[in-house]
């Protein structure tokens, strides 16, 4: 079945684009990006920080945008079984110009793998921009906050 992703998150102070695969199905039923509460997306942006841990869509937007953060995902639509990377099918991917021409984005920072596989392969002339960054999915072993943690204080060095 195909499923639909969402539009990016960001505003013309945007330093840093945080870019993922594909929404979990958890995702997708919230309606936002990292919608797993087992996701370690948000606590590790919220440890990073010093906030607390936004609860609401609203929230989620908002603290991002603060912290002049970008949210997208290289999948726009896809056929998808579940929340598997793996198993995605006739993705149509995004073009990340289309913010990078309007917000100050600095770097590019690929949640995963697979979001770092397409990337590079739509984007070839942008790879220099961009780091792979161990996904944030509860499903990935070798995830580790201070590998975020210190890509976020080179991104967005000297803004806070």
């Amino acid at each position: 079945m195909r499923a639909e992703g969402f539009a990016p998150v960001w505003d013309g102070e945007s330093r840093v684009l945080i870019l993922g695969s594909f929404p979990s199905v958890k995702s997708r039923a919230e309606g936002f990006y990292y919608g797993n509460p087992q996701n370690r997306f948000w606590p590790m942006l919220a440890h990073f920080f010093g906030e607390g841990l936004p609860a609401t869509v609203e929230e989620k937007r908002a603290f991002v945008l603060r912290r002049k953060i970008a949210l997208w995902d290289m999948v726009s639509s896809c056929d998808i079984v579940g929340s598997a990377d793996a198993s995605i099918q006739g993705a149509q991917t995004v073009d990340v110009r289309s913010i990078l021409g309007h917000a100050p984005i600095r770097c590019v920072l690929c949640n995963g793998t697979k979001s770092y596989e397409l990337f590079s392969a739509v984007h070839p002339g942008l790879v220099g921009m961009a780091k792979k960054m161990p996904s944030t999915s509860p499903a990935n072993p070798r995830y580790r906050e201070e590998v975020w943690h210190a890509a976020l204080g080179e991104a967005l060095q000297g803004e806070f």
